[in-house]
């Protein structure tokens, strides 16, 4: 028996997809591919129209690839959808989350009985989910990179954001589990940890004096042998002294923060119910880079926000190249049903495109602002498959080399994948 695993989406999604996987390779499932398996996972994505869109393609293209296999559908999508993804899309199995440790006997049900199963929460039942699903994983197709999943849910509930709705209250993992996840994929050779999570930065909120930092000292402290740790994202509110402390301490800590700002005009923040201003963000800013000068700093930004003005666009424009972010990842605004947002008056998609393709622009201008300065400079590059690595710094490279393996180069035009 083959299983075949994709997912839409978040490295969290990625990562949930994998450690499901593993639970079938341990009963003895081999891993299959595209053309060829006798049961499908697909963990699929809801955060914006598009991404659902392509939930529901992905679904009817492998149960039009292999009409016989058995079809699970997993992830943010079924939570609104489990009805349709069954009789539209072919799927054989739905599960929401905090029910994913029961697939594997779900697929045994599924051969014996061949009737359908929907196991989806509601959205009051999510809400209520207190304790996190532990979902362990110690092997990645990947040779150099492991994803570490640290939380799941989400309590911010920003006006744009269907997410808290789907995935419930933020769950922290147990620290325990998370070291020993690290402490094993070490020994089996990874050379960068990257923590994941719905929402990282409110990671240990339930827990009693012990945060965010905290886990990142005890990864860093009780595995020297780790050559980097990276966080997919943070937000500002967990830029404090303990914080600051980690990156001054740990060199192997990433130079490189993904900072969430989605707007650089406060009153665009307000209608988005970010918890910060403009100045907040750029204080915590310059406090970074007063412990790393040169880190990467990368950020998401939304563009079209609800009464959006030219004015309010200008001023996020503006706040982008006063922070000089290294990268910045563009969104359109899209509307969700059930989100505060959602009710509120949308931009003209001309206006939209306009928009975003400034923001493109100038996104092109900060990166190759960013990348001028290492020009010349040797740097260590991690590389992975098809001689592509990374830098601390989120650098992409490209060069001769085989995976799992660490050099220095000399950065350059031509070795830079921009």
């Amino acid at each position: 028996m083959k299983i075949f695993a994709t997912s839409l989406g978040c490295k969290v999604n990625a990562y949930e997809a994998r450690a499901i996987t593993a639970t079938f390779l341990k009963h003895g499932y081999q891993l299959g591919d595209l053309s060829h398996f006798d049961v499908a996972l697909i963990n699929t994505c809801t955060v914006t129209h598009v991404a659902s869109q392509k939930s529901r393609q992905l679904i009817r293209k492998l149960r039009r690839n292999n009409p016989k296999a058995i079809i699970i559908v997993i992830g943010c999508f079924v939570i609104n959808n489990a009805n349709t993804i069954i009789k539209d899309c072919g799927a054989d199995i739905i599960v929401s989350n905090n029910h994913y440790h029961e697939i594997y006997p779900l697929v045994n049900e599924f051969k014996k009985k061949q009737k359908k199963i929907i196991k989806v929460d509601s959205k009051a039942t999510l809400r209520k989910l207190t304790k996190y699903e532990e979902l362990g994983i110690n092997q990645y197709t990947e040779s150099t990179r492991a994803y570490v999943k640290i939380s799941d849910g989400c309590d911010n509930f920003c006006s744009y954001c269907i997410i808290p709705l789907v995935r419930g209250k933020l769950r922290s993992r147990d620290p325990k589990q998370i070291l020993c996840e690290v402490k094993t994929l070490i020994k089996q050779g990874y050379k960068e940890v990257v923590l994941t999570g719905i929402d990282t930065s409110s990671y240990g909120k339930e827990f009693k004096n012990y945060h965010l930092a905290d886990l990142l000292n005890d990864i860093l402290k009780n595995n020297p042998r780790l050559y980097r740790l990276r966080l997919s994202s943070i937000e500002i509110s967990q830029i404090d002294d303990k914080f600051l402390r980690i990156l001054k301490t740990y060199p192997n800590f990433a130079n490189h923060l993904h900072l969430s700002l989605q707007s650089g005009s406060d009153t665009v923040l307000k209608r988005m119910n970010r918890k910060y201003t403009n100045k907040q963000f750029l204080d915590k800013v310059k406090a970074i880079r007063q412990v790393r000068k040169d880190i990467a700093l990368t950020t998401d930004v939304i563009v079209g926000f609800p009464n959006e003005s030219e004015k309010e666009f200008k001023e996020t424009l503006s706040f982008l190249k006063k922070v000089k972010f290294s990268q910045i990842h563009a969104f359109p605004f899209s509307p969700r049903e059930g989100t505060a947002a959602y009710l509120m008056k949308d931009v003209d998609i001309k206006i939209k495109n306009q928009r975003m393709r400034q923001l493109l622009k100038l996104n092109q201008t900060l990166k190759v602002n960013y990348l001028k300065q290492f020009y010349g400079q040797t740097l260590e590059v991690l590389f992975e498959e098809k001689n592509v690595g990374l830098t601390t710094n989120y650098l992409r490279v490209k060069g001769h080399y085989p995976a799992n393996c660490i050099k220095k180069i000399r950065l350059n035009k031509n070795n830079v994948i921009a």
